[in-house]
């Protein structure tokens, strides 16, 4: 698959470039990135320059579309539709996001994943986007609930990472649902 540009009012979501990994090396050195994502720590110029790869590959190959997030071209975060997998009844796929730490608390992972939604139910056909995160983090849970996710309970050491193994929560969005946000338990 070819990579795609996306837009909204403030920000343009494209695929990471090899102009992008002093940038992204440079805010995965925030320890809250790594702290609730599978972001290596410490993290190296060269996780930067194999991630970069990474995503080119996953673009291509169709398992994972990938995009860095820049408010006046300033990196401000990453998102991506990750284990994306196509089945007879529809596709499904998993959103997963960072945000730097002088962009939180703007809205911008809110705006950039209702993009990434918007694109991945018309463009990929996805019936159903998975979000799960480490119980816990409720920043992620927040912007997940804004988006419409309902939540759907707690995995049991379910989430692997550099700690190990982690407890997580795991909200769905249908393509169908309206997207008003409900109540969660867990906020």
């Amino acid at each position: 698959m070819e990579t795609v540009t996306l837009t909204t009012e403030r920000l343009v979501l494209r695929a990471p470039t090899e102009a992008d990994i002093a940038a992204i090396e440079a805010a995965c050195q925030d320890p809250e990135i790594p702290r609730w994502t599978t972001v290596p720590s410490p993290y190296t110029r060269e996780h930067a320059e194999d991630f970069v790869k990474l995503v080119t590959g996953w673009w291509a190959e169709g398992k994972e579309t990938v995009w860095a997030i820049f408010a006046d071209d300033i990196l401000v975060g990453m998102i991506g539709l990750h284990d994306i997998e196509t089945h007879h009844a529809g596709a499904h796929a998993e959103i997963g996001f960072w945000v730097t730490a002088s962009a939180r608390g703007r809205g911008y992972i809110v705006e950039a994943a209702r993009a990434v939604i918007d694109w991945g139910f018309a463009e990929l056909g996805l019936v159903r986007i998975r979000w799960q995160a480490v119980a816990g983090n409720e920043p992620s849970a927040r912007a997940a609930r804004a988006l419409g996710f309902q939540y759907e309970g707690l995995q049991r050491q379910a989430l692997t990472g550099p700690r190990g193994r982690d407890d997580g929560w795991i909200a769905g969005l249908l393509v169908d649902d309206d997207r008003t946000p409900v109540a969660w338990p867990v906020l």
